[in-house]
């Protein structure tokens, strides 16, 4: 097993995933949401797509057991473990410069979005889109009449998840940076998280 690799509050890397292998990701705070993407590189890219995963089990929160589905509606990561109370958000898509200039932030401020982007430059890969992340330890309660809020996370300091590679992959964690609401905490302070890979080193 290796040592534990750091994700820096409000940046993002990119990690290497061999089938059958797995990662952890670790919440050392428990306010911080790590938005997730995963790709099959290969004759065509193949991404991890939110909508298939709704589609595939019907339903809008992923538990225990449950597979997150490709953009070919193949199984990509599988939730084997969860320590914490289960709460993650397959609706919103990543923070992004257009978000942050609607909550008027001067131009600059780190996003989510833009953390993908460089952490497969750094990788040597690139993808022309941000596909929707899978938005870990992120809490989105949605209403009776289909509204959605933004409220903090309820992870616990040290909850963590496990997720097995069903394919060969490359998953990019972003601990997102966003301070002006209380998406991370009603500290609004992003944090580092923890990524702790069962086989092969970060890419970057």
């Amino acid at each position: 097993m290796n040592e534990d690799e750091i994700v820096v509050a409000g940046h993002g890397r990119a990690f290497r995933v061999p089938r059958g292998a797995s990662v952890q990701v670790i919440n050392p705070h428990g306010s911080q949401v790590v938005d997730t993407w995963a790709f099959r590189f290969g004759p065509w890219l193949e991404f991890l797509s939110m909508a298939h995963t709704r589609s595939v089990h019907s339903a809008i929160f992923v538990r225990r057991g449950m597979s997150l589905m490709s953009s070919e509606r193949r199984a990509m990561l599988t939730l084997i473990e969860d320590t914490s109370p289960g709460v993650h958000d397959t609706l919103l898509p990543a923070c992004n410069p257009g978000v942050y200039s609607e909550l008027g932030c001067p131009p600059g401020h780190r996003s989510c979005a833009e953390n993908l982007h460089e952490a497969l430059a750094a990788a040597g890969l690139a993808v022309p889109f941000t596909p929707a992340p899978f938005n870990l330890f992120m809490n989105v309660p949605v209403g009776p009449d289909g509204e959605i809020d933004r409220h903090p996370p309820v992870a616990r300091p040290g909850d963590h998840v496990l997720l097995r590679a069903e394919m060969d992959l490359v998953v990019v964690f972003s601990a997102c940076p966003q301070d002006v609401t209380p998406i991370n905490g009603a500290e609004r302070r992003p944090t580092d998280i923890a990524v702790r890979l069962l086989s092969n080193p970060p890419v970057a």
